[in-house]
């Protein structure tokens, strides 16, 4: 199949299971009788509708091109960095690094990646930005807890630019056989991901009994780890023909992503819990803000680029 053909089939499985969830989220509604059932049912809905939103957004990115991954992926950072940013306590000290970052460091890196220069994007932000955020952040004079607050803005920079640029990064690797198809490959990342989440919270809200990390994040619980996990891993390798991996290849990549995309979840949330807040964001109703429906990516995505640029460019 060609490149077009295989999006068709990718979407379309994809717009199929939104269009069950949407009618089975109009029935549990109507079946609904108590508050806390009709609260879930309201909380699934609002998902629903906001994967159809997203789903637009990213059918209309790959059919626009790499630039446009490229200018929504930079904004995916803006936003996200925005949250972190947000919820983590800042001074007038602070201020010129934060311009740094927002303003130089997330477009260079965009640029670097969009001029197909791996060596320096893969090194810009952990030497550069590392060293230059708290640099420029001693001219303030501000030495009140300065240590605290060149790493949280340097943890902020790495999570939310540095690691989700990785996403679209997948378009500069050179894959014998596969040239023109590496859209494919940033859009198995995005939905083993995303299916990862989905599938644990709906295996979690089955047969959820044992808490994974109660005082992490509440929601999350064995049976939906591994019910969630073992299932998107299993669907991860049915996909290997949009990949090009072979299926036994395409299921342990899709295991690597899944654990990720956990590790990823649970240490954003160990985070925000710690800054006193439940959700990064309110920037999609029913997920939360954009870092909250990142913060799996920012695990998986460097990964998942590391791994395919070793064994398959």
């Amino acid at each position: 199949m060609t490149l077009r053909e295989k999006m068709f089939w990718v979407f379309g499985g994809v717009i199929a299971l939104l269009a069950i969830a949407s009618v089975a989220g109009a029935i549990l509604g109507k079946r609904a009788r108590s508050d806390s059932g009709r609260a879930t049912v309201d909380n699934l809905k609002a998902r629903v509708n906001a994967w159809w939103v997203m789903i637009a957004v990213l059918a209309v990115t790959f059919a626009l091109g790499e630039t446009a991954t490229l200018v929504v992926f930079a904004f995916v950072s803006f936003f996200a960095l925005r949250e972190f940013i947000t919820l983590t306590p800042t001074r007038p000290g602070d201020y010129l690094p934060l311009l740094l970052a927002f303003f130089v460091i997330l477009p260079v890196q965009y640029l670097l990646i969009g001029h197909d220069q791996y060596g320096t994007f893969a090194i810009f932000i952990p030497v550069y930005g590392f060293l230059l955020l708290p640099a420029v952040a001693t001219f303030a004079g501000d030495t009140h807890e300065f240590l605290e607050r060149s790493a949280k803005l340097q943890w902020a920079t790495m999570i939310t630019i540095y690691c989700i640029s990785y996403a679209p990064a997948l378009l500069l690797l050179n894959i014998p056989g596969y040239q023109g198809s590496n859209a494919l490959l940033l859009l198995y990342l995005l939905l083993i991901v995303q299916l990862s989440d989905v599938l644990q919270y709906v295996f979690g809200k089955l047969f959820g009994k044992t808490k994974l990390a109660p005082l992490v994040s509440p929601s999350k619980t064995v049976e939906g780890l591994v019910g969630g996990g073992l299932t998107t891993t299993l669907i991860g390798g049915a996909l290997y023909w949009i990949t090009p991996f072979t299926w036994l290849q395409a299921t342990a990549i899709s295991f690597v992503i899944v654990v990720a995309g956990v590790l990823g979840g649970l240490t954003l949330s160990a985070m925000k819990r710690g800054l006193g807040a439940k959700d990064w964001g309110v920037m999609i109703e029913g997920h939360g803000g954009m870092l909250d429906r990142m913060d799996s990516v920012s695990f998986a995505a460097p990964m998942f680029f590391h791994i395919v640029r070793f064994f398959f460019t």
